[in-house]
């Protein structure tokens, strides 16, 4: 009798130590407050010094404190004091450090973008959450969309596309109508923002290995640019993602309501 394959665990272990933090913080006033107090109560070390990095905001700090610290091996805990806290723990000043020791650390690869644009300049970005594709006039973009060197669609017309990681899946690809991927699956969501033609296409799950290459065509008629994340490069005529095979991140968790659980969550609330 042939058994179903073991299911993937997520690439989860413990912190090694707590005892160091670092303090982070948006600019609105409920976070540095929390900031003050946390400091305070726990102290406040430079991030280089530091065991943790705590994130006090909402999920664009999150998002901006994980890039500013890709590869330094520092896992980031986020607390909500924000207005979006999907990458959030919930915020408490109690008992820090016990929660920090008892956190599940999550490693994260990000999305790597490289772009051309309409003076044959080359740019990089990473994105934790996705890589999109806009239009920028009233045009509507006319894209040619290649999988691992492979032309899949000769032309898409839309208002734009979407590569989202699991961990962006619940984000703007979620907006956009796309799927919710588990932390653990192996694959990229592909989605359309607002397809003309084919008026049908849904989308495609990529294996998270696959290189996606698209082109822009009619450019300078119809342009179009490219966002990882927080960067934003203009007038693009062709973009390249892929996962990085390099750069990596570490974010924290409370074991009792982890990445995992998060994303199940969202899954039956839609």
């Amino acid at each position: 009798m042939n058994q179903s394959p073991l299911p993937l665990k997520s690439n989860v272990f413990r912190p090694g130590s707590t005892e160091k933090l670092a303090f982070v913080a948006s600019d609105t006033e409920e976070a540095q407050r929390a900031v003050e107090d946390l400091s305070n109560r726990y102290g406040n070390v430079d991030a280089d010094e530091a065991d943790v990095i705590v994130a006090l905001g909402g999920d664009g700090l999150m998002l901006q404190t994980l890039h500013a610290h890709m590869g330094r091996g520092k896992p980031i805990y986020g607390m909500n004091r924000g207005s979006v806290g999907f990458l959030m723990n919930e915020y408490h000043e109690h008992d820090l450090r016990d929660r920090l020791a008892n956190a599940d650390v999550t490693t994260i690869r990000p999305l790597e973008l490289t772009a051309i644009d309409e003076t044959g300049k080359t740019h990089t970005a990473l994105a934790i959450n996705e890589v999109s594709l806009l239009r920028q006039t009233s045009q509507a973009a006319r894209l040619k969309i290649s999988v691992d060197d492979k032309v899949r669609l000769e032309e898409l017309v839309c208002d734009g596309i979407i590569v989202a990681t699991p961990a962006g899946s619940t984000a703007y690809n979620l907006s956009a109508h796309g799927p919710i991927l588990p932390i653990t699956a192996q694959l990229l969501a592909l989605t359309p923002i607002s397809a003309f033609r084919p008026r049908r296409w849904r989308g495609a799950l990529l294996p998270n290995w696959a290189k996606v290459d698209i082109e822009i065509l009619e450019a300078l008629k119809r342009p179009v640019s490219a966002s990882a994340d927080h960067t934003e490069i203009r007038h693009v005529t062709h973009v390249t993602v892929r996962e990085s095979s390099k750069a990596q991140g570490e974010i924290m968790f409370d074991s009792d309501h982890g990445w995992d659980e998060r994303i199940l969550t969202e899954m039956f609330r839609y």
